[in-house]
Parts: structure tokens; sequence; C-alpha cells
């Protein structure tokens, strides 16, 4: 549900209208900017603790092929997402990132919720201050254009490489981390105790009011914060920098756009509030299910989208390329995005009543398939 969730939001930004068009529908797609995506990240740190073993984490021979199976996947991913980027579509892909993060957090699947936790913690402080020092070294250097020279990755994609991944890109391994760690974490507790998911659910409100709240008050107390930020964005909505996206992307440097909290900021306080939305969504998803039946039942079209998720993602990307999809006016985005929602619901309903896995989730379990081979 929480995954099926997530895929709404993401055809709510690639294809839906602009926030701009106001009242609750604009608030409603403001919201959808980059949650989604965390929510999507906090996930993909959940189901590397199931892949790897949940509860007990898997050891020795059975250990080696989860391992494996994690690392293989990892890659398909990468190619995969670099694959949808060269179709030249208005969509900033997060497969590749998605990929990279699964074997970069693969190390920490053994470790217990509370170390997770101060891990997820201690990168979402001091992970933004590092990207934002690289980027700026970057401005003022020409040091990446060598990396990416040499960079085997970036030769045959056509991209900035690796380069790209962790730094300049949309989704940066560097500061998506803390939200596949959290994901980790969550999956480590036990789901099944009302007490235990009323905890996750207000740990998650707290994070976004501290997340959103802190940046709120910073902004309004540091003095020329807004003025600093609105500058670095050519003029930029500061106000709302604190939740909202239409800040949009700076153009220059400032280390007041550290105060910024808009969704894909790359902030510490982008990562707190965003984490704590996708905290509560998880929580408040399994707290539904699990005491209403009827709720369980209303909810199987968007779950059903969940259960295949890789294949929902990657298959909205592909009709957006077939369809010429690229700037359309809100008196036609709206009806588009409930045209893709209606045709996924629809075809996920109708697969998911005959087979366990999407297309694309038995490809993948295909190709996992060597890592039954290690010893």
């Amino acid at each position: 549900m929480a995954r099926g969730l997530a895929i709404f939001g993401m055809f709510a930004v690639h294809v839906g209208p602009e926030p701009t068009v106001g009242g609750a529908q604009g608030w409603l797609l403001e919201v959808a900017r980059g949650r989604p995506a965390a929510l999507f990240a906090l996930l993909a740190g959940f189901s590397l603790v199931i892949l790897t073993g949940r509860p007990e984490p898997k050891t020795g021979r059975f250990g080696r092929q989860a391992v494996g199976r994690v690392l293989i996947r990892s890659m398909v991913l990468i190619v995969l997402g670099f694959a949808l980027t060269a179709l030249d579509t208005p969509v900033d892909v997060i497969l590749a990132a998605y990929g990279v993060l699964f074997g970069v957090a693969l190390p920490l699947y053994r470790l217990q919720a509370g170390v997770l936790t101060v891990i997820a913690a201690a990168t979402a402080l001091s992970m933004p201050p590092v990207l934002y020092l690289l980027r700026v070294a970057m401005e003022r250097g020409d040091w990446s254009d060598t990396m990416i020279a040499c960079d085997p990755l970036a030769r045959v994609t056509g991209s900035d490489g690796f380069v790209e991944l962790f730094v300049t890109g949309e989704y940066p391994v560097l500061t998506w981390f803390p939200f596949v760690v959290a994901g980790m974490a969550v999956a480590k507790l036990d789901l099944t105790r009302s007490r235990v998911l009323g905890k996750v659910a207000f740990s998650g409100c707290a994070l976004a009011v501290l997340g959103y709240g802190g940046s709120w008050l910073a902004l309004h107390l540091v003095p020329g914060a807004q003025f600093a930020v609105a500058a670095a964005t050519d003029g930029g909505s500061a106000a709302t920098a604190w939740w909202s996206d239409t800040v949009g992307d700076p153009t220059r440097f400032t280390p007041y756009w550290l105060l910024v909290a808009a969704p894909h900021s790359q902030t510490t306080g982008s990562i707190v509030g965003n984490t704590g939305v996708a905290l509560a969504v998880l929580a408040l998803c399994f707290l539904a299910t699990a005491r209403s039946l009827l709720v369980r039942r209303l909810t199987v079209p968007i779950a059903a989208v969940g259960s295949i998720a890789l294949t929902a993602y990657v298959g909205h990307i592909v009709a957006i390329w077939a369809l010429g999809i690229d700037d359309l006016p809100d008196s036609a985005a709206l009806p588009v995005l409930l045209g893709f929602i209606a045709v996924t619901v629809l075809l996920a309903l109708a697969w998911t009543h005959r087979f366990r896995r999407g297309p694309l989730e038995y490809l993948m379990h295909a190709a996992t398939a060597p890592a039954r081979l290690i010893t």
C-alpha cells in the first residue's frame, strides 16, 4: 500500500498539473513533490532487510546468497535506470541511484535498529554539508571534469557517471542514503505490535515538525537568510522554502541554502522532514490495514500497484516517452494523470489476480537466480 501511494505521488509529479493551479488540488500536488521519492527510498531500505532476512539476518551460505541477490539487483537497477534516462523524458529517473543505494547500504544489514537509527541521524546531519562543499568545490575547480573523463560509467552511459550519482544528480547518493538506512531500521522492529507502530507514527510526525518547522524558524530568525536564498535561486519563493519546491534550484551556492527544507534541496531539514512524512505514511498504512477489513478491501487497488511497483514505475516512464508527453497544460494534465492512475490500477489488479509478481519483478527474480550457486 505504501509503495502504491509512492507510485501515485510520482505520477502526479511527472504528468500531473503544476501546483500553481492553487487550492486544495495545488496543495496536494505540492505535497507530492519529492516526498513520494523519499518514501520510495525508505521502502528500499525496508526491502533490503526483507531480502537479507527478517527478523533475523541470514548467515552462512544463505547470507552470502542473499548478499549476492542484492548485488545483482543493484546492478540491474543501475542499468535499467540509465536505459530509462536515455529515453530523454522530462522525468528524473531514480532507479540508478536506487541501485547504488542498495549496494552502499548492504554492509549494514546485520545491524540492529538502534545502531541503524544512529547512522541515519548522523548521515542526515553530516552529508548535506559535505555535498554542499563538494558542489562548491566543483564550481571553483575542474577536478570533477577529470574524474568524469576517467570514469568508465560516464563513457558508457554518456552521463557524468559516478559524479552524477553521488554529487550532482537529482538523487545524490550522499544525501539519499539516510532514507534507506531509516527504512532498514524500521524493518528491524516488531511491526505486528500496535504500540511499536504508534511510536513509529509519532516519531514520523515529530521528525516532520522538526525538519520543516526547524527550517521555518531558521529562515525567519537568521538575518538575511530569505534574501540570500531568493538571490541564490534568482528570485525563488524563499518564504515557502521550508517545505515547498517552489523555491526552485540554486543557481549559485550560499551557506544559507543549508537552512532550506524544500523536498529536493538535499539539506538536513529536507531529509529529516521527508523521513518523518515517510515514516508516518508507512505506520498509518500498517495500522489502517491491520485494524480494518474494510480498509484492506478498499485499498486493494493501491496495494496491487505497490506489489508491482518496479513494473508500474518503468511502465509510466516508457508511456511518457511513447506518448511524447512533455509539458502539458493544466487543463490536459489532470485527465492524463487520472488516466495513468486508472490504467495502472486496472492492469495491476488483472495481473496480480493471476500472478504472484509483476512482469519486471519476475525478470528481476530470474536475474538474481545465479546467486543460488554461491556456496
